[in-house]
């Protein structure tokens, strides 16, 4: 027997504040910067096509949300402002990325250091 996937039953883009946020029927709730979305977009651009491919995503603290469209029943495809819309946001992703948001953004901003990079 396969695990149900949660599914939020509402999505809320806070433009003002840059927020995207999810909520399940279980009253779980992510709050996602677009940022955040934006640099961990699971599209190849981003993740790469194997390991150690990623590709560092800098300059993208302003970036913002032009629009979301469902993607079937399984994933929602974002489109940012800076031309990026390639990344295929399936419920498991999202749901993880809420689940491990901190260690992620962690993550992200270490590779940033390491590679001389800092958030304007």
């Amino acid at each position: 027997m396969t695990k149900r996937v949660p599914v939020p039953h509402t999505i809320n883009v806070l433009r003002d504040s840059r927020i995207l946020k999810l909520v399940y029927e279980d009253q779980t709730s992510f709050e996602f910067s677009f940022e955040f979305l934006r640099v961990y977009s699971p599209s190849a651009e981003v993740k790469g096509h194997g390991p150690g491919d990623a590709v560092l995503q800098v300059g993208k603290e302003n970036v913002g949300i032009s629009g979301i469209e469902p993607v079937g029943n399984y994933a929602i495809k974002i489109r940012f402002d800076d031309g990026h819309n390639t990344g295929l946001y399936s419920w498991d992703y999202l749901y993880d990325l809420g689940v491990n948001m901190e260690t992620y953004w962690q993550d992200y901003l270490q590779r940033l250091q390491e590679a001389g990079h800092t958030r304007t």
